[in-house]
């Protein structure tokens, strides 16, 4: 009895010791990383465990191994890992669409070799109109802009049409011209078609430059579908794992929504919509739209063209070109319209504002519905130049400022002829606009700018040449030295957390994005080398 009774308790123990060491399941592991949580406190962890889709526990690597056991288990030998990096404002289908039928102009240091990659395109992907994007007239020595004669010599009879890199100027062969009606005399609100010895030189500003781009034919169902997996392909290999669209129509977001049900579209879309009466009608009839893959809350508008092509609105001329002081693209009605009804259905608003005068602008239309401090985090995209006296603005109003920190080392060559140096002094200002609320949302504008999220880190810190080379003129910077007006740039810190929480934050996600926290969405991403400053 003795015997038994001994025997018994000893199966007890091995009972009990066998149900401790039992490990709970899960889909993934990650151990012996350097992970960056990003959580409030900014903690580091070693291992973190995903189950479902869901980051399940975060710690040790002595916490994690030992509690769960996994499927597959990722050894990261000591990386960096890093939330999922986001994009805060890009232009994921416009990217797409240029994948697959646009000629890229990128980088192009004179007209020629704009010509010559035309020639190129058009020989391997022949079509009625001959299209490109991304030249740039800064680059190129004289830094005047383009003019469509030698697009008649080169491609006699064709539509031509050719995006500048900021979007916001085409240059168009004189059949384009013709089919849209625009000759020396014409005129339009917001928009603006260059002249030159009497006759138009085919360069068109904003809305004029929107009225050539509508005569291009739309792309197919199925040309739609290459465009966005395409988009998808690249942005995953760059660790991009949600992108906010900053302007999309019905028909897009529904296909995107449709191919994410599908599981051919994985990337998650914050979608902004266009600011026209159906389109606003019929998704804010909805409510905001929170789906695990597609986000439909904000409006996008525009309030100013870009700095580039001197469509930027400001309130003082141009130091290069005192004529002109830029445009403001929309009458202050339907502002005010878009506004309105964004605020009743709970949505957000989202205008692009370049200039100092653009900025202010449309400070003083949100000032009729932010009524002080609010959490309705109304942005302005850009905010690349500030008036003095408008940067306390975003803080009283609650108003926060979408940037692109790579425009900062793409324009910063030229900005200065554009702006004056005093004025330069507010420009592209990021410290400062940061401080008025304690965060601001980065983003990389592509394909106006490249996708890499880690090129946005390197502007942000370091705002400098991501080779130290002078794009146009091959002069070799010295790598130790400062970097463009360094008071402004943000810590590693404030880097990270703009292309991940904060841009979850931009668009109401932080509870599910952004951090690797428990809980939320296991979005990661594992580098070879850390970002420099972590």
């Amino acid at each position: 009895m003795k015997q038994l009774h001994i025997l018994f308790k000893t199966l007890i123990i091995i009972v009990f010791m066998s149900a401790c060491q039992t490990k709970e399941p899960v889909d993934l592991i990650v151990c012996h990383g350097k992970v960056f949580t990003v959580n409030p406190d900014f903690s580091m962890a070693q291992a973190f465990a995903v189950k479902d889709g869901k980051f399940v526990a975060v710690g040790s690597d002595e916490e994690i191994l030992g509690r769960y056991t996994a499927s597959e288990t990722i050894d990261a030998a000591g990386k960096s890992v890093y939330p999922g990096f986001m994009d805060g404002h890009c232009h994921f289908m416009g990217y797409g669409e240029q994948l697959v039928r646009w000629a890229d102009l990128k980088g192009c240091t004179s007209y020629d070799e704009v010509i010559e990659r035309l020639r190129v395109h058009d020989s391997l992907h022949p079509a009625e109109w001959l299209l490109g994007r991304g030249w740039d007239q800064n680059l190129w020595e004289g830094a005047e802009f383009p003019d469509n004669q030698k697009l008649a010599e080169t491609f006699p009879g064709r539509k031509v049409l050719l995006t500048r890199v900021d979007g916001h100027a085409v240059l168009v062969s004189k059949e384009v011209l013709e089919q849209a009606g625009i000759d020396k005399d014409y005129r339009q609100e917001g928009g603006m078609a260059l002249v030159k010895d009497g006759r138009c030189t085919g360069v068109l500003l904003d809305n004029t430059a929107d009225v050539a781009k509508s005569l291009v034919p739309p792309m197919t169902r199925d040309e739609k579908i290459q465009a966005l997996l395409k988009a998808q392909e690249n942005c995953w290999a760059v660790g991009l794992r949600s992108v906010t669209d900053a302007g999309l129509d019905i028909e897009t977001i529904t296909l995107i929504d449709s191919l994410q049900k599908s599981g051919l579209l994985k990337i998650h879309v914050n979608a902004m919509i266009n600011p026209d009466d159906p389109t606003m009608d019929y998704f804010m009839s909805k409510g905001v739209i929170d789906k695990e893959k597609l986000t439909v809350r904000s409006v996008k508008i525009y309030a100013d063209g870009a700095l580039g092509s001197r469509g930027a609105k400001l309130l003082a001329p141009y130091s290069d070109a005192p004529e002109t002081t830029g445009l403001i693209l929309e009458s202050d009605e339907f502002y005010h319209h878009v506004c309105k009804k964004a605020l009743d259905a709970g949505y957000q608003v989202c205008c692009h504002a370049i200039g100092d005068g653009g900025v202010h602008h449309i400070l003083d239309i949100y000032s009729h519905y932010l009524k002080g401090k609010n959490d309705l985090r109304w942005r302005i995209e850009h905010s690349q130049v500030v008036d003095e006296a408008d940067f306390a603005r975003y803080g009283q109003l609650s108003v926060i400022p979408s940037v692109q920190t790579t425009h900062c080392t793409s324009d910063m060559d030229w900005a200065g002829e554009r702006l004056g140096q005093e004025r330069l002094k507010n420009a592209y200002a990021y410290q400062r606009l940061l401080q008025e609320n304690g965060w601001l949302i980065n983003g990389t504008d592509f394909p106006i700018e490249d996708i890499s999220p880690l090129y946005t880190y390197y502007a942000a810190t370091q705002r400098k040449h991501l080779n130290y080379e002078h794009p146009d003129k091959g002069i070799i910077l010295d790598p130790a030295a400062e970097g463009f007006q360094m008071e402004n740039a943000l810590t590693p810190e404030q880097a990270l957390r703009s292309i991940t929480i904060w841009v979850a934050q931009g668009c109401f996600l932080e509870h599910r994005k952004g951090s690797i926290e428990v809980g939320k969405d296991a979005d990661y991403v594992i580098l070879d080398r850390p970002l420099e400053g972590l």
